[in-house]
């Protein structure tokens, strides 16, 4: 009898940079085989192919899935066309679908893609990687010791728009706030600029959070958050924490860790910066260990990212409707439209 781990096979769709990093790290780990790659763009496709050494190629996923049925699938693609890539996965019977976030561009959509992945049994991981930043686990170890006290605020801005950056914020304040639920959300947006993006949303944009335990969470996101001056790329302009009763713990993503807390005398920090290189690896291997037991799962699954989702879906209800949103969310008027259409 054999005690050598299973290796997974895996399928990647897009082949931009980000899939190009996942496609990096599952090649690397010998948990994987990468069995089928596809892109839009020939050239791009076939100089990944020729890169990881992987035989199949199609432009077209669903057939790619058709043709290779993979252990997993994942893909790395803009925004618009999530729905139909897990219902291409779902047809094909992967076990695991990997995905950038954010996981839709609507509540509807996302209620329809958890529905999909809850009925067929399928594992699913959305891409919230910083969670593996030494800075990010450091300040997540601070807040977990009690060193600040008890945790009153949790809070996360970025320079960056919502689309890009929001669930990353959410995402880790719910962590910093050990995963608690969301009640209610306030929630209030300027400017229709950045509409037109491939990642559409407000200009500006901030919501206030009121989670079970008591805790406020606070976020912003877009032209007008408070900027991070210490760091110097916009996708690396976060700045998330937590302020509990005796101190505080945050991290910068492009700039390490700082913190008071009750025994630091001042101000204490130390490096850390945003790296796929260091956060890829360990978020690939916890996919293979998800899958060899159910019991291990995945720090970035799809059910905490969809948590996370529907607190951003409500913020942008409650700046149209202009009051409290309650949680969880039901079907509704697609909120990027509606919030487009309010704005002035």
């Amino acid at each position: 009898m054999s005690n050598t781990p299973e290796t997974y096979t895996v399928a990647i769709a897009g082949l931009g940079k980000r899939g190009t990093h996942h496609a990096e790290a599952f090649s690397r780990n010998p948990r994987f085989q990468l069995v089928g790659l596809c892109d839009i763009d020939q050239e791009r496709l076939d100089a990944a192919a020729q890169e990881f050494g992987v035989s199949y190629t199609n432009a077209d996923a669903a057939q790619m899935l058709a043709d290779t049925r993979p252990d997993i699938f994942a893909f790395c693609t803009l925004p618009n066309i999530r729905l139909e890539l897990i219902r291409a996965g779902a047809e094909a019977g992967v076990q695991l679908i990997a995905y950038e976030k954010p996981m839709a561009t609507s509540t509807n959509e996302a209620l329809e893609i958890m529905k999909l992945l809850r009925d067929a049994g399928i594992k699913s991981v959305v891409s919230h990687q910083h969670r593996y930043g030494e800075h990010y686990q450091k300040v997540k170890e601070i807040i977990a010791s009690g060193a600040i006290g008890r945790v009153h605020t949790v809070y996360g801005h970025a320079t960056g728009w919502m689309l890009h950056m929001m669930t990353h914020l959410i995402n880790y304040t719910r962590w910093y706030n050990d995963e608690t639920e969301a009640e209610w959300v306030v929630g209030q947006a300027a400017g229709k600029e950045k509409f037109e993006d491939v990642h559409p949303s407000p200009d500006y944009i901030a919501g206030l959070i009121q989670f079970e335990n008591g805790v406020r969470g606070i976020v912003e996101c877009g032209e007008g958050a408070p900027d991070v001056p210490e760091v110097d790329y916009w996708w690396r302009k976060c700045r998330i924490g937590a302020q509990g009763t005796e101190g505080f713990a945050e991290v910068l993503t492009g700039g390490g860790w700082r913190a008071i807390t009750r025994d630091s005398n001042g101000v204490i920090s130390g490096p850390g910066g945003m790296s796929y290189a260091h956060d890829m690896p360990p978020y690939v291997q916890q996919m293979a260990d998800w899958l060899d037991d159910d019991a291990q799962v995945h720090p970035c699954n799809g059910e905490s990212a969809f948590k996370s989702f529907q607190i951003m879906m409500a913020i942008c209800r409650s700046a149209v409707q202009r009051g409290k949103v309650f949680l969880p969310l039901g079907p509704g008027e697609p909120e990027l439209e509606a919030l487009k259409n309010a704005l002035p």
